[in-house]
């Protein structure tokens, strides 16, 4: 057997190797720790090859001269007890070399091949791993000697042993002379270490140390380091050097002075790169590398807490980040000695360099889950301890990561949280980081703007809610009394927000508790105003909170009660209600309580008409998008008409009113006509009469609107302004014959309020223009075409040059879709063309005819018959016109001269079982009809010859009535 362990041995070169023997232990002289720069790394391993260079040393001796195993191969064996044991483990041991051997020249030929790097480390970790067992399980040195009955037997024994470990570290020395990131193979060992407490720890400790010096050897001076490994190891080291062997202590320590030189040679490089990328060229400067002396083993011994503060101080942020969780999952091991442990190191090093974690939520997460499953004392305070001194580097974080669990919270959630919010110097950002969370709407998928984006791990963001359950919870505590004050704004808007969401909340989840309107009420008395919501109470509020149509005028009352306090906040509320109206809320429901809130603040504390700096507010909230803001708006705007011309810019809030008009919604421009009309009522004349143009082209385009109640309300309003201006009649002139088309269509509109709008603003316009038309406009002795007739002419006398507008306007309505249009605008088209047919051109007959044309194909016979006659009349007057431009020249001439009036064309007498039409509304009888028809000349007459100075303006509806 010896023999072919010594041949083995000289063909790998072991047995030329040296050993020295000190205190009853044999020790590689060239392997001792903290021996300078002629130690292991230059001299033992080449670089190059990867191959051991083993050297002689003088006072060794030589193992040439002394043959391994030499004494046992001479012998015979004996069967007794003793001697069968000693066989055994020389069996054992051979068994382990040669399991070693070929380990190591797979790993070799692993190393050298071009595998793929993340299966070639795989391989080799299974490898090093079997290693491990061969060579760390097999009996300790002590024992070995034991066994030898000779003192030659003691030394084979002893030889063999140290070679199987040489063999092992040799492996793990030539992997990292390679490539310094296989010091994760340390790591590993470390693990398998603390795993199993029968492997030989000291031994596998010195080897440890041993390999990270040479590779603090290694990476001196270079440029990068690449070694992820080194949080992990750091971890495990740092509780090893509390370990109750001293010889295991001892290692330990030597291994993090290594493994420190290592971490901040790294960090060295990794500043110098920045800096490269960085600096200007030509401002770089050398900066001295640090000797390292403070990682001393013996600075370290002096204190253990100084291990913390290197490990955090010289650790990148990612390896320490690895060293936090290594040691965060120490805490739930059996061990309480070592859970101690790590808690004292958790905390040190966090106290210091929280500020360097990173995957902050994964271990927030991960501590609500260990804390959910252990139940250990020393675990719970350790881990709220660490929640504690992550808060205070890295609040939002936190906060986002404990709001982000179902509601309502458990029992050991509200720890974590008063753990996150003990201390008085993180109540601020855990306020800010709970406002923020605030903003967001429950159920609302939608991205929560920090640091980084954050995405809710469930599906239905209840974020806010818990938020609110929070607050319900902090509140209360003595420092966050003290920030409520800075945050009372923030903090009362958000929730009164909150109100609204939970609101509808409830209605698809009933059991869903109400945190919103607790964390209200204990926002109201965490701040001074317990007679607030007293009063609230009695009130009624907080238990009407919960249903969706009280909400808005929950939030009157709130705002008014605070008033009527005149609470102390109310200077910083208005400021920030102010920010958020000028930057827009996030949400249509956001501006309407916004502005609920404002508004009742702002009446309860200022005399109408506000300040312009507010006004303008009002005066951009008019045009929002927002049907709900725009009418808040203007309903305010309306209540402060007794004192509207005491506002210095009227005329552009005045404007933004009428810009009301064009909305899509139907409410909003009812309301933006209420109110214009009651601000018209008190506006000084010189103001009104310089915006009569304006506002009366405003009121035009609403008189031919879809919905019967805008239409009779602008045409009467169109009629109050001409009233109002009967001193600026001749400014409004252009405006009231581009009105007039519709005014006369709709007298047969099938609404009675519109018929009855029409005749008002028709007597209106007939009185100012000195028409002859208000006897045919009353009751009982109205006629369409007889009202027709007379408009056409007056127009005829006085008004010639808007013929050709009105037949242009007219033609527009031959194709509505409402019978009474098409029907009303067929006669009125008849005529205007018989009274203005020496005005047209060929071509404009030409598109009448055409016009007309298809509304003879109309469904509705009497359509069709009076298109009829309104087409011969088209056709009459182009078979008299000339193509002699002389010829047409005098007739004009003529026909201005020589005015005839029209008489009746159609003799129209509207159907009886017309629905709706004024016909039908009010029967006319047919005598009555005749006689108006044949006394019509003899009225007319009466009627031109009326003075226009002693007509009297009918009196204008009430506008509370108009309301209604």
């Amino acid at each position: 057997m010896s023999s072919r362990i010594i041949k083995a041995s000289k063909n790998l070169g072991y047995v030329e190797d040296k050993v020295t023997k000190r205190d009853g232990k044999f020790m590689k002289s060239d392997l001792e720790v903290n021996k300078g720069d002629n130690e292991l790394g230059e001299d033992r391993i080449s670089s190059d090859t990867g191959y051991i260079n083993w050297l002689r040393c003088p006072g060794t001796l030589e193992l040439e001269k002394v043959p391994l195993f030499a004494g046992l191969n001479q012998r015979k064996w004996k069967s007794s007890p003793l001697e069968v044991k000693e066989e055994q483990s020389a069996t054992s041991l051979w068994d382990a070399y040669s399991g070693l051997i070929s380990n190591q020249a797979m790993i070799l030929a692993l190393n050298s091949s071009f595998v793929d790097p993340a299966l070639q480390f795989e391989t080799q970790v299974k490898i090093i791993k079997s290693s491990f067992k061969m060579a760390f399980a097999v009996t300790n040195l002590d024992e070995v000697r034991e066994i030898g009955m000779h003192e030659e037997d003691e030394n084979d024994l002893e030889n063999l042993y140290r070679t199987i470990l040489n063999i092992f570290e040799d492996t793990l020395l030539i992997l990292v002379s390679k490539d310094v990131y296989k010091l994760q193979f340390l790591k590993e060992m470390a693990v398998w270490m603390n795993e199993d407490n029968s492997y030989m720890q000291e031994e596998a400790m010195v080897v440890i140390s041993r390999v990270l010096s040479f590779a603090a050897r290694k990476v001196r001076g270079s440029a990068s380091v690449n070694a992820p490994c080194l949080g992990v190891l750091a971890a495990e080291l740092s509780l090893l050097c509390s370990h109750s062997d001293p010889s295991i202590t001892q290692q330990a320590f030597v291994g993090m002075y290594h493994l420190l030189c290592i971490a901040k040679i790294q960090s060295e490089g990794t500043a110098k790169s920045k800096n490269k990328k960085y600096d200007k060229p030509g401002n770089h400067c050398i900066q001295p590398s640090s000797s390292g002396t403070e990682f001393l083993p013996k600075n370290l011994q002096k204190d253990k807490s100084k291990i913390a503060q290197s490990v955090g101080k010289t650790l990148l942020p990612p390896l320490l980040t690895d060293f936090v969780w290594s040691l965060l999952m120490k805490l739930s091991v059996p061990d309480q000695s070592i859970a101690s442990e790590a808690a004292t190191i958790l905390k040190l090093t966090l106290e210091c360099n929280a500020h360097k974690v990173t995957m902050v939520s994964k271990i927030v997460d991960t501590i609500y889950k260990q804390l959910c499953g252990d139940d250990s004392p020393i675990l719970r305070e350790a881990m709220l301890r660490v929640i504690t001194l992550l808060t205070r580097t890295s609040p939002k974080k936190v906060i986002f990561q404990l709001m982000d669990y179902p509601v309502p919270a458990d029992d050991i959630l509200i720890l974590m949280w008063y753990a996150a919010g003990s201390e008085s110097s993180v109540v601020p950002h855990v306020l800010k980081t709970i406002l923020l969370i605030l903003k967001g709407k429950p159920r609302e998928m939608e991205k929560i703007i920090t640091e980084r984006k954050h995405f809710s791990l469930d599906a239905t963001n209840m974020m806010p809610v818990a938020a609110s359950q929070a607050l319900c919870t902090l509140l209360p505590l003595g420092p966050y009394k003290k920030a409520v004050a800075q945050f009372f704004p923030q903090l009362l808007m958000a929730l009164m927000l909150q109100l609204f969401y939970s609101s509808n909340l409830r209605l698809m989840t009933e059991d869903r508790p109400f945190y919103a309107l607790d964390a209200l009420r204990v926002l109201l008395n965490c701040s001074g105003l317990q007679e607030v919501d007293t009063a609230l109470k009695r009130k009624n509020c907080w238990n009407q909170f919960s249903q969706v149509l009280f909400h808005h005028h929950g939030v009157y009352l709130v705002a008014k009660t605070l008033s009527e306090y005149n609470f102390p906040q109310f200077p910083e509320t208005l400021h920030y209600l102010y920010k958020l109206a000028v930057e827009g809320p996030r949400r249509s429901e956001d501006s309407v309580i916004t502005i609920i809130f404002f508004t009742e603040l702002l009446n309860n504390f200022f005399k109408d008409p506000f300040p312009e700096k507010f006004l303008v507010l009002f005066r951009n909230w008019v045009n929002d998008p927002d049907p709900a803001v725009c009418k808040l708006s203007l309903q305010k705007i309306a209540s402060m008409a007794p004192v509207i011309n005491e506002i210095e810019n009227v005329c552009s809030l005045l404007t933004s009113i009428l810009d009301a008009f064009l909305s899509k919604d139907m409410t909003v421009i009812i309301r933006a006509l209420i109110t214009l009309r009651k601000l018209l009522d008190r506006l000084d004349k010189v103001t009104y009469s310089s915006l009569s143009t304006r506002i009366a082209s405003s009121y035009c385009p609403l008189m031919d609107h879809g919905n019967e109640g805008i239409r009779s309300m602008a045409i009467r309003h169109f009629g109050q302004l001409l009233m109002d201006m009967s001193q600026y009649t001749w400014m409004l002139n252009d405006v009231v014959y581009a009105g007039l088309v519709p005014l006369i269509l709709f007298l047969e509109d099938t609404e009675e309020r519109v018929v009855k709008a029409c005749k008002y603003t028709l007597k209106i316009c007939a009185s100012e223009l000195k028409w002859s038309t208000l006897y045919f406009l009353k009751d009982e002795y109205y006629n369409f075409e007889l009202v027709v007739l007379n408009i056409c002419n007056n127009l005829l006398i006085s008004h010639q040059k808007y013929i050709t507008d009105l037949i242009s306007e007219t033609l527009g309505f031959l194709e509505s879709s409402r019978t009474y249009l098409r029907r009303g605008s067929v006669i009125l088209l008849g005529y205007l063309a018989k009274l203005g047919g020496h005005l047209l051109l060929r071509d404009e007959i030409d598109v009448m005819l055409e016009a007309i044309d298809r509304v003879i194909r109309d469904e509705d016979p009497v359509i069709r018959e009076l298109a009829e006659k309104t087409n011969k009349i088209f056709m009459e007057i182009a078979y008299k016109l000339t193509t002699s431009n002389i010829k047409q020249s005098f007739q004009r001439l003529f026909n201005f001269i020589y005015l005839k009036k029209l008489k009746l064309l159609y003799n129209y007498n509207p159907p009886k079982d017309l629905t709706g039409s004024p016909m039908g509304i009010k029967e006319i009888r047919s005598d009555k009809e005749a006689t108006t028809k044949d006394n019509y000349e003899d009225v007319l007459v009466k009627n031109e010859g009326a003075s226009v100075k002693n007509a009297r303006f009918p009196s204008a509806l009430e506008h509370s009535s108009l309301e209604k």
